[in-house]
């Protein structure tokens, strides 16, 4: 089993390539967070799964707790229609409901796998998860039907077949330092989206590397303009980003001065970045009633940490708050989903989960916590069950394909030089990060600031383009994670520069209102050429049903 490549290209770290860990499987999936757990767990076929971490401890569900959208069915349409309303017109009501039901009826499989839901007259709960938890018995599940997996064995690039079908991925392993080569007939991307490594909790794992490398093999990416969701958290610890309990908070400034925030008894979420442009925000949750703080504390314990590791009561003391990017975790784009399996425009590839766009199911609104999840586990499912189809069709010999590297940027320059002096990858991410952190630049966006956004990652993007350091596997790794958060940054601006209006998470100053007229996803792509197209939503705008009356009067039995 070797690798063909171009004699031009320079080989990805040379020093361990002789110790390569070289394996197949039907089915490769990438990531380690519930959507590729979920992805590789039913199928009648081998599956090796490759994590950045390690699967079961590593990424955004692990971290805490978390609410799943999966209502019991007689509440089904109300849930329905009110994501549908969230997402401005732009969410499919076909695919709200395949993932309410898919989640459903998925849930059941947890407990039978060993997940304790809590209990209420007997009937099992399953409306949150515990994270570290949920994850274990994911990966213990896992290990029980004989998925192989590799643990921080961060995966770099894909292997593309010569009629253009995915035919496995590369990466390192950093406890091994040495490379790996998976040949498989076909690959889920569940790696997560990219968070620009803002130290949101569990996300630093979600750096845009699965996003890249699709787009290297032939993939487009949908709805990036959607993007820049930021979080809420305490500034003196600003990594939980937990915004339950603010629901229940008051907010002051500096001086102790009431700034409301409120609208009709519900938070603002357009308030806090608009307080936080003109000073410091200061919360307090005295809003919260007895109940309240019992419920909070127990389902968002983490939230807590903080204030007793600082000494703090939350409920009498001020303290300072601020806005943590989570971008795309949070957000809607990532990879465009061609089909109900979950397929790309790349034949045997897929996606799932925060890799993948989830404008069906939230138009450009966030669709964090209890949407997501059920979007993982739905997703997840799909994509593995099209991936295990798609190797099956390839028949006995798939492993046998000529294949050749898709990775470009971070990984081989176009025209390499031993010579030439090899970029800086934190400096790059530092720049990076300076274009996508400051509110005044990603929340509330104008033509003027994207273009001069744009310009600036540009350069850093020329730079990624060059000669990386590969000395250690973990060189490799960075120089690589440079180039993924480079190419997400320059995607989620372009996208948004081309779209004219302000629609949910999407805000331009110079186009204030949302425009029914742009009733379209908006497609992206390209490596050193970006372009964006509109895909038109041709369904009709969908009316919820009007209630049925009683026009009768009941009789009641004395």
């Amino acid at each position: 089993m070797k690798l063909t490549t171009k004699k031009e290209e320079k080989e990805l770290l040379t020093a361990y390539s002789e110790n390569e860990l070289q394996l197949s499987a039907d089915v490769l999936v990438i990531g380690g967070g519930p959507a590729a757990a979920w992805a590789a767990a039913s199928q009648d076929v081998k599956v090796i799964i490759v994590d950045k971490g390690f699967l079961g401890t590593s990424g955004a569900a692990a971290a805490s707790g978390n609410g799943i959208m999966a209502p019991s069915p007689e509440n089904w349409d109300k849930v329905l229609w009110e994501r549908y309303r969230v997402g401005k017109n732009l969410a499919s009501l076909r695919w709200i409901e395949r993932v309410i039901e898919k989640t459903w009826l998925s849930l059941p499989l947890v407990e039978k796998w060993g997940y304790r839901f809590p209990k209420e007259n007997g009937e099992s709960m399953r409306q949150s998860y515990y994270g570290p938890e949920y994850m274990r018995v994911l990966r213990k599940n896992l290990l029980r039907v004989g998925v192989q997996i590799l643990d921080q064995s961060p995966a770099l690039e894909l292997l593309l077949a010569d009629d253009g079908s995915v035919a496995g991925a590369r990466g390192v392993q950093r406890q091994n330092h040495r490379t790996y080569t998976v040949r498989a007939g076909a690959v889920v991307l569940a790696n997560g989206g990219c968070a620009f490594l803002s130290k949101a909790l569990g996300c630093n794992t979600n750096t845009g590397d699965g996003l890249l490398m699709a787009v290297e093999a032939g993939g487009e990416l949908s709805s990036m303009e959607a993007s820049n969701h930021y979080a809420i958290s305490t500034a003196f610890n600003a990594t939980v980003t937990r915004g339950v309990p603010f629901g229940w908070a008051s907010y002051s400034d500096e001086a102790g001065n009431d700034l409301g925030g409120y609208v009709n008894g519900r938070r603002d979420p357009s308030f806090l970045p608009n307080a936080l442009l003109k000073g410091s925000v200061y919360a307090r949750l005295d809003r919260a009633t007895p109940e309240v703080k019992a419920v909070i504390e127990k389902s968002h314990f983490i939230s807590f940490l903080p204030y007793k590791k600082a000494g703090i009561d939350p409920y009498t003391e001020r303290v300072p708050v601020t806005l943590i990017l989570e971008g795309t975790v949070r957000g809607t784009g990532g990879i465009r989903i061609v089909n109900d399996s979950c397929g790309t425009k790349v034949p045997g590839l897929y996606a799932a989960g925060d890799a993948a766009s989830r404008e069906f199911l939230a138009g450009l609104a966030s669709g964090g916590g209890g949407p997501n999840a059920a979007w993982a586990i739905s997703t997840g499912q799909w994509a593995g069950v099209g991936a295990a189809a798609f190797a099956k069709s390839l028949g006995a010999h798939a492993h046998e394909r000529v294949v050749h590297p898709a990775g470009e940027a971070g990984l081989r320059s176009p025209s390499p030089s031993p010579a030439s002096e090899t970029f800086d990858s934190e400096a790059i991410v530092r720049g990076v990060q300076a274009q996508m952190f400051p509110l005044e630049k990603n929340y509330l966006r104008s033509e003027q600031g994207l273009l001069d956004s744009l310009a600036k990652l540009e350069t850093l993007w020329q730079q990624v383009r060059g000669n990386p350091k590969q000395d250690t596997v973990r060189d490799v790794e960075f120089s690589r994670r440079a180039a993924a958060l480079t190419a997400v940054a320059r995607w989620a601006y372009f996208s948004a520069l081309h779209r004219t209006e302000s629609r949910s998470e999407h805000i331009r100053m110079d186009y204030p209102e949302t425009d029914p007229n742009q009733r379209y996803y908006q497609a992206t792509g390209g490596l050193d050429r970006l372009w964006v197209r509109r895909d038109w939503l041709t369904d009709a705008v969908a009316t919820p049903p009007v209630p049925t009356i009683q026009t009768t009067p009941s009789v009641s039995k004395l």
